[in-house]
């Protein structure tokens, strides 16, 4: 396409006013400007009016359950084991979970006051719990090193520590207590590197 006949195609598209200026001989900067931008950018003069108005192409649309804290199921019947929170202020809450659930997911599913910043990834230290019963504890599978990291963080360290999103429940662990600290430090491991 040459010079003129865009330009006359960009003139096209102005309002009536610009237009007349043009015929007078008095052409503004900026309608120059104007004429040059319409006249650079591609028309589609051919194209029917209804391409445009055509409905978008249909895509498909699927969605997931969401996951949220405290995803636990409830118990089957007959199959209860029973796990004990005292809280910061000493109020205790008795819950019937299933065999497998951690002490993490089972405080946020009842609404207890345990963070879990890192989503239990065994990241932080916001899950801390104190076991209270040292035969409990003792029947417990031996922390791991990265379970023994987090808890160097966490305030208020004790003999029987650990960190709630690592103890799954067993029949072994039917009837513990833990003891939530009075306080939690929201360090995680990225903060050291």
């Amino acid at each position: 396409m040459s010079a003129s006949r865009s330009l006359a195609a960009g003139l096209a598209g102005l309002p009536t006013a610009a237009c007349r200026s043009m015929q007078s001989g008095r052409v503004p900067m900026k309608t120059v400007l104007v004429a040059s931008t319409l006249a650079a950018r591609p028309r589609f003069a051919s194209a029917p009016r209804q391409a445009w108005s055509a409905a978008p192409a249909r895509r498909s649309f699927t969605t997931t359950t969401p996951r949220r804290h405290g995803h636990i199921d409830p118990p089957k019947p007959g199959e209860e084991l029973y796990v004990t929170f005292i809280e910061k202020d000493g109020e205790e809450h008795k819950f019937a979970v299933s065999a497998g659930d951690n002490l993490l997911d089972i405080a946020q599913a009842n609404d207890l006051e345990m963070e879990g910043a890192c989503g239990g990834s065994c990241a932080c230290s916001t899950c801390h719990v104190i076991v209270v019963d040292e035969d409990k504890y003792d029947k417990m599978p031996e922390p791991e090193d990265d379970e023994n990291d987090m808890l160097d963080l966490a305030f208020g360290l004790t003999e029987t520590s650990r960190l709630g999103c690592q103890v799954k429940m067993t029949k072994e662990l039917d009837g513990l207590v833990v003891k939530l600290p009075s306080m939690t430090r929201n360090m995680q491991a990225s903060d050291f590197q």
